[in-house]
């Protein structure tokens, strides 16, 4: 190869290496000078400690938990919730953990996800973490992920000065809304960490950890409602659950987690105010109602529920049923699938809540689909048209996303057919994908109307066919007799004659 071809080539490489530093120089100095100038427009709070709240302030003047008082460990802390915290202070911010998870660590009890809240707003924590997201509407929060772990920052919330704090701003740039019913709509104001407790539910989720001394700040008596086990809110309990009625669920589901009772200033009002639970987006009731009856405590929250009257509001096909009757059969499938819900739970097994609402709903389908009936429908079309009218009705309160209600659907549609097991039917049965959920539904029913009704029976038989081998499943079958054949009349053919040509 020439020279001169050669020393081309070399030049151009070298031309190319030159350039490509350039370039990157260029772009870290830029990335600086942007960076200098992001943190003179975002000065971030000085760290302090919490001051004891204005004379006007609802709370107590704030209680410092030492170390040396208190039983929580960084051991027992999350370690990406601690690097959240630690970063979070060394960019020059305050943060804590906050509410559940310093709850639960007091009570001995292993928290399920670990919340921060700090002085940085979400702009300035998305600074801070690279693997940071900004969601929510109602109240802008930041998500900092760790794989499947996200611990959730948020910042200092502030008071509301009125129906709409900020008069001189356009609506859609307001940070702040409530309704014409007191309910928080949208709550970007953020304050200080005092303003912040007093914004808190419940006293026993107003208390704060940090790691710059490793104490807990409690500021509104929240370690002498864990000692008096009390579920107590902060304020006047009318006008926080006015802002949010989600808080009446929220009761219930911490009395019967923790074992605690719920003051009677704070329950009091729950009965006359459970009507505002209707002003709640029907898919985050859903949510609210799945932490009710999925973990492990269904069968208490559902007795709560209706001794509050909360039932009325979120179920009034089923509260109407038993206040019919407080001890028949539509309280009693009830119950008995709470209870079957809660021991799964503990012994870790899965739990669906297609079967929970299939349950819940089951007497109100049937008692709509025998009204049908009667008018003349047929048993299949009437049970389709109820089905669809119950969970029409359900959905306007609490929207049981599709691949739910399918389920419902199948287990519904199937109790019929398994009272159908002549010939083949049985086997084809079996072969449903749904079949299981279908037999455990048939099985609670029959412990639900064990009386006058041959439900018993026929689980049995069921459960002797699912494991019996091939021989005993047609003995089955023959021992029937008449049995598990559809005594609907049959549909008779008619063939017209053709007419003979003469």
């Amino acid at each position: 190869m020439p020279y001169k071809t050669v020393l081309l080539r070399r030049i151009t490489i070298i031309s190319r290496v030159l350039d490509f530093c350039r370039r990157t120089i260029s772009g870290k100095s830029k990335a600086n000078k942007a960076q200098e100038i992001s943190r003179e427009n975002t000065t971030p709070t000085p760290v302090r400690a919490p001051r004891a709240p204005a004379a006007a302030s609802l709370l107590p003047a704030v209680q410092r938990i030492t170390r040396d008082q208190h039983a929580i460990s960084r051991k027992d802390i999350s370690p990406n919730a601690l690097k959240v915290l630690y970063r979070l202070k060394d960019a020059g911010f305050d943060a804590y953990l906050v509410g559940g998870c310093i709850r639960d660590l007091l009570l001995g009890i292993k928290p399920k996800d670990f919340d921060v809240v700090t002085s940085a707003n979400p702009e300035q924590v998305k600074q801070v973490f690279r693997n940071c997201r900004l969601i929510g509407r109602r109240f802008r929060l930041a998500h900092v992920v760790f794989g499947r772990e996200i611990i959730e920052v948020a910042t200092f919330r502030g008071h509301h000065s009125g129906a709409d704090d900020e008069t001189d701003v356009a609506p859609k740039q307001k940070t702040a809304s409530l309704s014409d019913h007191g309910q928080i709509l949208r709550d970007n104001v953020y304050g200080t960490i005092e303003e912040d407790a007093e914004r808190r539910d419940f006293t026993i989720n107003a208390l704060y950890y940090s790691v710059s001394d490793f104490s807990v700040y409690d500021f509104a008596n929240g370690m002498q409602a864990i000692a008096e086990r009390k579920i107590e809110l902060i304020g006047d309990p009318e006008t926080r659950y006015r802002e949010d009625p989600v808080r009446i669920l929220r009761a219930i589901r911490f009395a019967t987690k923790l074992n605690m009772q719920i003051a009677p200033a704070t329950a009091e009002p729950i009965a006359q105010l459970a009507v505002m639970l209707k002003n709640i987006p029907p898919a985050r009731l859903f949510d609210e109602l799945v932490k009710l009856l999925l973990v492990g405590k269904a069968f208490d929250n559902f007795m709560l529920m209706r001794d509050t009257k909360v039932l009325k509001q979120l179920l009034p096909q089923l509260d109407k049923l038993i206040n019919q009757d407080p001890a028949g059969k539509a309280f009693q499938l009830a119950t008995k699938a709470l209870q079957n819900t809660d021991e799964r739970v503990d012994a870790d097994k899965p739990v669906t809540p297609a079967f929970i609402f299939a349950a819940l709903l089951w007497y109100p389908v049937e008692l709509r689909s025998q009204a049908l009936v009667i008018d003349g429908l047929s048993e299949i079309d009437a049970m389709n048209i109820a089905i669809t009218e119950v969970l029409d009705d359900i959905q306007r309160t609490i929207a049981i996303p599709k691949r739910f209600t399918l389920a419902m659907r199948d287990i519904w549609a199937l109790q019929s057919r398994l009272t159908k097991r002549a010939g083949r039917r049985a086997f084809k049965l079996l072969e449903q994908p749904k079949f299981r959920g279908a037999y455990d539904f048939l099985q609670l029913r029959a412990k639900a109307e064990a009386q006058d009704s041959g439900l018993p029976e026929l689980a049995l038989w069921w459960e002797r066919f699912q494991f019996a081998d091939e021989t005993g499943r047609l003995q089955l079958i023959n021992h029937l007799g008449k049995e598990g054949i559809d005594k609907g009349p049959r549909r008779r053919r008619s063939y017209k004659r053709k007419s003979s040509e003469s």
